[in-house]
């Protein structure tokens, strides 16, 4: 379970060489070596399941550059893997959560009623719901490379 990122937006022009390097490494760079990691150990039929962001599939507004970018690298890098596990039986999926009520982004935060008015549900989601794809997708023996919205309809 690849489960780590770090959120950064803001304006194109604004961002450093230290900010993406940072960007890249946490949310790129270390799934590609955890996932690496946990291939050369994992059994037949093992799971590989990353948490992604519904700004890979799409950027609200302005600002979201780095951030996007590197959760859509995920998009690529779960594929990847899929295939190449595969033949071992091993899959590999990305779930894309919408906006969700955690400590790095409350419900009840500054940002929070304009992320719930870009869902369809209007609403954020909760850990939970987010949990019960991760767990549908630990038991899947027959789903890999795919994509999971998780996101109350923020890319509907």
């Amino acid at each position: 379970m690849n489960n780590a990122g770090v959120g950064l937006l803001g304006p194109l022009e604004t961002l450093s060489l230290t900010d993406v390097d940072r960007v890249l490494a946490v949310n790129v760079r270390a799934v590609f070596l955890a996932s690496q990691a946990a291939a050369a150990l994992m059994p037949e039929g093992g799971r590989i399941i990353t948490l992604g962001s519904c700004m890979a599939q799409r950027v609200p507004g302005p600002g979201g550059a780095l951030y996007a970018m590197s959760k859509a690298a995920l998009a690529g890098l779960t594929k990847a893997l899929a295939r190449e596990l595969g033949e071992r039986g091993i899959t590999a999926n990305l779930v894309l959560p919408g906006p969700i009520d955690t400590d790095m982004n409350p419900a009840d935060g500054p940002y929070a009623s304009g992320q719930a008015a870009m869902t369809a549900l209007g609403r954020f989601g909760t850990a939970g719901e987010v949990a019960s794809m991760v767990a549908y997708l630990a038991g899947a023996t027959y789903v890999t490379g795919a994509e999971f919205a998780v996101d109350g309809g923020h890319a509907a």
